[in-house]
């Protein structure tokens, strides 16, 4: 189980981090607000690869991304934060809201889709199947600790 305790300070955080960063992307030079808006850009491209790849965490970066357009561009961040697809996955996280069952379901599905046809299918390493298949469980372990949403 999550630590409650945790959660809600790292949610705290985000929070304040939000609330501090929106007065200081007015200070920031135009260079800086740039290479955070680039930064944030890149990270999405991650975060939307990560979709397809399971081995990249989508969620980590676009949350990242989050963070970096709160101080590049607060448009963008608002963006992010609206798109239909996207968005869920930050604001599901940063509200503290969880994921759904049937979500969860669907993730883990997909990831262990993917870790499997990648392990038979694309390497005869065994130690890159041992590493996939290390990575799924924790991601499998990650997302059953996550708090579960009704519907």
């Amino acid at each position: 189980m999550q630590n409650p305790d945790f959660c809600s300070h790292f949610h705290n955080s985000i929070k304040i981090l939000e609330n501090s960063t929106n007065q200081q992307s007015a200070e920031l030079s135009g260079v800086q607000r740039y290479f955070y808006l680039v930064s944030g850009i890149l990270l999405v491209a991650i975060g939307v690869i990560g979709i397809f790849l399971p081995v990249l965490p989508t969620t980590i970066f676009l949350i990242l991304a989050s963070a970096c357009f709160v101080k590049g561009s607060p448009k963008a961040n608002e963006w992010l934060r609206n798109h239909k697809i996207l968005g869920a996955y930050i604001k599901n996280y940063q509200d503290g809201t969880g994921l759904t069952l049937k979500s969860k379901m669907i993730n883990i599905f997909l990831l262990w889709t993917m870790i499997l046809l990648s392990v038979f299918l694309f390497t005869e390493e065994i130690y890159i199947r041992i590493i996939l298949i290390a990575i799924a469980v924790g991601v499998t372990i990650h997302l059953a600790m996550v708090k579960t949403k009704k519907n």
